[in-house]
């Protein structure tokens, strides 16, 4: 006889001209593949700022890179970028929900395409307060925090002599060295101007 199946909901299966095993190894078999397809991969990201360096002068656009890669290629829109900044001061926040929260916001902004995983932060009209290490913060959908490894940034000041520029540390260094060099010179003179003023002094009385 053929073998037929009646399945109602809130039921158990009826099995008519067949065993009722056959009908329940069917029946699992069926329902257990939806549960291998919900099974969501773990989020991976890399944070990459080049260079760990950067040098400026006053004035200047300054470009901080930051690149982040993930496999799973997150929408823009469920990516949080921050950017922050530490110097001898503490921290500071500049951007944060991928907006700048500086009284200032027309000078530091984003600048790189979010969906090509550049969260590149720029920094117009840069000044001596400006210095200090920079770090790019992602945060990924699932609330994990991913940071870069920071980018340390230099300002140079302009001294306007002779077109000579230099940081603050060297211009310091230049004149403790030329204060050091002054006084070595009078040191090592003194007794040759004395011996002179007596030469001359004899000289005229004779």
């Amino acid at each position: 006889s053929p073998l037929l199946f009646f399945l109602f909901p809130g039921t158990d299966v009826g099995v008519s001209g067949g065993s009722a095993r056959e009908a329940n190894a069917a029946v699992t078999h069926v329902t257990a593949q939806p549960s291998l397809l919900t099974t969501p991969k773990p989020w991976h990201l890399l944070v990459t700022q080049t260079p760990a360096k950067e040098k400026a002068k006053e004035g200047e656009t300054v470009v901080l890179n930051c690149h982040f890669n993930s496999p799973r290629r997150p929408s823009p829109t469920d990516l949080v970028v921050k950017w922050y900044k530490e110097d001898e001061k503490g921290q500071m926040d500049l951007l944060e929900n991928n907006m700048t929260v500086l009284p200032d916001n027309s000078r530091v902004f984003l600048s790189g395409d979010l969906s090509q995983g550049d969260a590149s932060l720029v920094i117009l009209n840069v000044t001596i307060s400006d210095h200090g290490i920079y770090f790019c913060e992602v945060t990924l959908p699932d609330g994990k925090v991913v940071t870069g490894d920071g980018t340390k940034l230099r300002i140079r000041r302009a001294l306007g002599l002779f077109g000579i520029e230099e940081s603050i540390g060297t211009i310091i260094g230049l004149v403790v060295a030329a204060i050091g060099g002054v006084a070595v010179l009078i040191i090592v003179l003194t007794p040759q101007l004395r011996r002179c003023v007596l030469c001359v002094s004899q000289g005229s009385h004779q």
